[in-house]
């Protein structure tokens, strides 16, 4: 025991730095596909590899030359399989927070929730896609360009039923409107409920991928929704909506901070809304 210990490098202040940064990414790659699909492709892998290395101290030879055919792939499958996990991970990574932490005016918030209370009146069917700080340029050409100021009357304009611009989502970029009748990708997630219609699994699907905030109004019940970091919140409040926005952009929270919310805010929700339920990624 002691020649054992004897052998150990000494435990340097580099040393403890090195052991906590691996401990850190490993934590956060486990993270990144905690309770997910990948997670279980993930236990696979290690399964695989696990009994490869059984195989090869065991001396078994069948199964360690069926093995050996196939663990050399596995770095390949890895990015194959965790692609958007690691597109995902590798963005949030690059974002910084602070490049445009309060852009977004309470001028804009103003028409976007004067425009969404009026879609949930009149159960209007909507998708709107706030960007943040991982651009949407891509999602943004799949679209109808505008690039126009937002206003409530234009929103509820690009929502009319039957109007060419009606399906589809719009992509808010800062202060302006930068296209409507989108395409986003939906989610496949596989622990949502399946009454979710295709325009909240956009919603959800565009969030996965990016660090937007998607507002939603159902056509069916009129009922509010809002999701961001792939997680859904049903049936919410205008006020609700508000804090939302809010706290996800960084801006200042309450209504007294912000006049040019208009008063309905502070009313109860539309239609046959029930209180704020999380729908969390498994």
């Amino acid at each position: 025991m002691s020649r054992l210990l004897s052998s150990l490098p000494d435990l340097t202040l580099t040393a403890i730095v090195d052991i906590l940064i691996v401990a850190f990414v490993v934590y956060q790659a486990l993270m990144v596909v905690r309770g997910t699909r990948a997670g279980h492709i993930l236990l696979g892998i290690l399964m695989m590899v696990s009994l490869y290395g059984l195989a090869v101290g065991a001396g078994l030879e069948a199964v360690r030359s069926l093995l050996s055919f196939i663990v050399p792939y596995l770095g390949l499958a890895i990015i194959v399989l965790f692609q958007s996990e690691i597109r995902r991970t590798l963005a949030g990574i690059g974002r910084k927070s602070w490049m445009s932490a309060g852009y977004r005016g309470s001028e804009s918030i103003h028409e976007i929730v004067l425009a969404v209370e009026r879609l949930a009146e009149d159960k209007t069917g909507a998708l709107i896609v706030l960007e943040r700080d991982i651009g949407l340029r891509t999602f943004v050409e799949s679209g109808v360009r505008l690039e126009s100021r937002i206003s409530r009357d234009l929103l509820l304009s690009i929502f009319q039923p039957g109007l060419p611009l009606h399906d589809g989502a719009v992509i808010v970029q800062k202060d302006r409107i930068a296209a409507a009748a989108c395409f986003l990708p939906l989610t496949t997630n596989p622990a949502l409920s399946r009454n979710l219609g295709t325009r909240h699994r956009a919603a959800i699907g565009i969030t996965e991928e990016t660090d937007c905030l998607s507002v939603v109004v159902s056509e069916e019940t009129g009922r509010i929704s809002i999701a961001a970091f792939g997680e859904l919140v049903p049936g919410i409040s205008v006020a609700e909506l508000v804090d939302h926005i809010n706290r996800h952009f960084g801006l200042q929270r309450g209504h007294a901070d912000h006049p040019d919310v208009p008063p309905a805010a502070e009313s109860a929700p539309t239609g046959d809304q029930r209180p704020s339920e999380k729908v969390i990624q498994p």
